[in-house]
């Protein structure tokens, strides 16, 4: 619940919210939050990898099955190091940039947050974590589970991986697909921040001082 409650009062930055503040907390939520369910991320992207003509997976407890079996429990974190590592810094992109533009966007008589000026800066904040972190972590994620699924050992690792594809086809090879990541990670923070901000005022019944620690 506490983990919970740290995630759901993110959005109510105030004026002491520090940038330095919500980018720790940001990058210790992301990255326990990936740790814990990245086996689920691993199957999902390795259902979606798979021919379609000849599925190697019946589903999501065939695949389990399978991919223990025969790489072991090890296997169902295989890009996983990437992956944790990305989501902190996705989570610390979003937060950071969130606590900036709100600083700029704030009233300054009020101090508040309209509810424009709140789905603008999750817009942003979608916008910064799009391009410097869910990107590329999610086109070194695709590419190592891919290379393990079809057995052709292009990649050694993650890092392996990084390396290569710097080499081989430059930085820009990291950005393969990355508008419409960028339309989809800004529409939803502008649609998660506002809308968090809404439910939180009925779970408090308006009570502000209960943003902190809604629980």
């Amino acid at each position: 619940f506490q983990f919970l409650s740290r995630v759901a009062r993110m959005a109510f930055v105030g004026k002491k919210d520090t940038g330095l503040k919500t980018v720790v907390k940001g990058f210790l939520t992301g990255g326990t939050q990936a740790a814990i369910t990245y086996p689920t991320e691993f199957v999902k992207t390795q259902l979606q990898l798979q021919s379609k003509s000849n599925p190697e997976f019946n589903g999501i407890i065939d695949c389990f099955k399978k991919t223990i079996s025969k790489h072991g429990i090890g296997g169902c974190y295989v890009g996983a190091p990437v992956r944790i590592i990305g989501a902190g810094f996705q989570q610390m992109f979003r937060w950071g940039a969130y606590t900036n533009l709100a600083g700029l966007a704030r009233d300054p008589n009020t101090g508040k947050l309209s509810p424009v000026m709140t789905t603008l800066c999750g817009l942003g904040a979608g916008i910064t974590e799009a391009v410097c972190a869910v990107t590329p972590v999610e086109t070194l994620k695709t590419r190592v589970t891919d290379d393990q699924r079809r057995g052709t050992g292009n990649y050694k690792g993650t890092g392996d991986a990084l390396v290569k594809i710097f080499k081989n086809e430059g930085p820009m090879g990291l950005y393969r697909g990355a508008f419409p990541t960028i339309l989809k990670q800004g529409t939803n923070q502008a649609v998660r921040m506002p809308l968090q901000v809404q439910l939180m005022g009925l779970i408090t019944l308006g009570d502000t001082t209960k943003n902190q620690n809604p629980l």
